[in-house]
């Protein structure tokens, strides 16, 4: 279903649905008027996109039921490919306990920090029962970094005044156009089963070197492996195997 571009513009086959309300994700999955012949595959961005935008209640059962229901309605009409958003928060942001390592990949357990990054935990892991469930559907959690518009990079430079501003989420970012393409990617490519992958830039919004960051801000975290100047500390080699997916967009391209 055609929803919201990028650039805020609705789409042709645009209906807003209360996701909550599994009826309404029923009936626009199946048929609204003469918008749409059906699915076979959905993608699922939808959420209260951050903590603390609502209550953590409200946050909680806003999306743990909005991600179930849709999940449910997808697998009852027999779509078999779902693509969605997980989150980097995953990984156990802010970071105010450090990583166990950098850079941070998806092999060490969930560190859920928040009522936010919980739901996200809870639904990866009801991704996992229901393609146990369901063994023929291919479930994939796309865990985005921060997503900033090119608008925001004239902004980056002044990051570099305080390594700290920014070490909630080692200094990371995904622009929007990398973050579709490896939606698309997940889309094309991943077999039946459930995956989560960490999804970012290749770089970090920094531009003083990662050796003096991670120094400064985590000299106690054990760093494994080549980190670069100003590679992206996390981890996107999975996407990269398995996806084929690349993050080619660099606010370093637009400043």
């Amino acid at each position: 279903m055609s929803l919201i571009d990028v650039t805020g513009r609705r789409g042709p086959g645009f209906v807003q649905v209360d996701l909550t309300d599994y009826g309404q994700v029923i009936d626009a999955l199946t048929a609204v008027g003469d918008r749409h012949d059906g699915f076979d595959a959905l993608v699922h961005l939808a959420a209260i996109p951050a903590p603390g935008i609502r209550s953590d209640i409200a946050t909680f059962d806003n999306n743990i039921a909005a991600t179930f229901n849709v999940f449910w309605a997808a697998i009852r009409l027999g779509m078999t490919r779902i693509v969605y958003a997980s989150s980097e928060t995953v990984q156990g942001l802010p970071f105010d306990v450090p990583p166990p390592y950098i850079p941070v990949d998806e092999d060490y357990p969930a560190r859920p920090e928040s009522v936010y990054s919980l739901v996200k935990h809870l639904e990866e892991t009801m991704a996992i029962e229901l393609v146990r469930w369901h063994p023929e559907v291919s479930i994939t959690a796309l865990r985005f970094s921060n997503v900033m518009v090119p608008e925001d990079y004239r902004e980056f430079p002044s990051f570099d005044a305080d390594a700290r501003a920014r070490k909630w989420n080692l200094w990371s970012y995904i622009d929007p156009r990398g973050g579709a393409q490896a939606v698309l990617r997940a889309l094309e490519i991943a077999p039946p089963g459930f995956d989560r992958f960490l999804i970012a830039a290749g770089d970090t919004v920094m531009t003083r070197p990662n050796a003096e960051l991670i120094a400064e801000v985590f000299p106690d975290v054990e760093v494994r492996g080549d980190i670069g100047t100003n590679a992206s500390l996390f981890s996107t080699a999975k996407a990269r195997r398995l996806l084929g997916w690349e993050p080619h967009h660099s606010w370093r391209d637009e400043v």
